[in-house]
């Protein structure tokens, strides 16, 4: 599938893995549209790079339709990329042996995993109404953001781990389901990946060198072109379908972080 003068959905498309992706959308010639709460950054980036800024909840539908509006009035949406996500640390028992609340649990999993569910649902419906691109029937592709804590969820990762196991598990089925109408469903798993997140303080630095310990080789963070390059590969490879790739250099998280 090629990118250009179609249009595309980017989740989380303001900062991060997110924006380092609808980049290189648009640097392909895709329209994209971008769902984000940050406001100002999204604001920003939609005079910067030319996207179309949707604010707002990856699980509320008026959003998710907003966003497919936007997009469908472009050109026919051909691409999905789901990058929105938090994450919330904490033991299920504290260390005073008293539970884990419920409602932070509830939130990580209704963002990362219901959020991500609710966009697919809605844009592989409005993919299912274009024509096909190709003579294989191909209508589109939906890459969704997992991480490597599906795997190895590290101590105090009992939700986060939860939401990003469930968007490996639910992508077999949506990838069968998706199937009859053309739809290709993916997922990336990536590691510990150097975005703006960490800062440029001394003590930043001093954190990544220390978490780049625990990969095999290269002995570093991923970069963000790293991990946008195997995002766009799934996106544009026909024969890719129903995959997870992991981004990571060969880390295998342990219990503690070297954080």
């Amino acid at each position: 599938m090629d990118p250009k003068n179609t249009s595309a959905i980017v989740t989380g498309g303001a900062s991060g893995l997110g924006e380092g992706t609808a980049r290189a959308l648009t640097a392909a010639g895709a329209h994209v549209v971008c769902i984000d709460l940050d406001a100002e950054r999204g604001e920003a980036l939609a005079k910067e790079i030319g996207y179309t800024y949707i604010h707002g909840d990856v699980a509320e539908d008026d959003v998710v339709e907003r966003a497919i509006a936007a997009a469908t009035e472009q050109a026919p949406l051909r691409s999905v990329v789901n990058a929105a996500g938090i994450g919330r640390s904490g033991r299920i028992i504290s260390r005073e042996n008293e539970p884990m609340p419920r409602g932070p649990f509830e939130k990580v999993l209704r963002v990362n995993l219901i959020g991500t569910f609710n966009v697919c649902r809605l844009a592989a419906a409005a993919m299912a109404r274009t024509e096909p691109y190709n003579d294989d029937g191909a209508r589109g592709s939906i890459v969704n953001f997992a991480s490597v804590a599906a795997f190895e969820g590290q101590i105090g990762q009992v939700a986060y781990s939860a939401s990003k196991g469930g968007i490996v598990g639910m992508m077999l089925p949506m990838a069968r389901d998706l199937a009859t109408v053309g739809i290709r469903v993916n997922t990336v798993a990536p590691g510990v990946i150097d975005t703006p997140i960490f800062g440029p303080s001394e003590a930043s630095q001093d954190l990544k060198g220390r978490l780049g310990t625990d990969v095999l080789f290269p002995k570093r963070l991923g970069h963000v072109e790293e991990l946008v390059d195997v995002v766009m590969t799934f996106l544009t490879n026909d024969y890719l379908n129903a995959e997870v790739i992991r981004v990571d250099g060969g880390m295998r998280m342990p219990p503690r972080s070297a954080g």
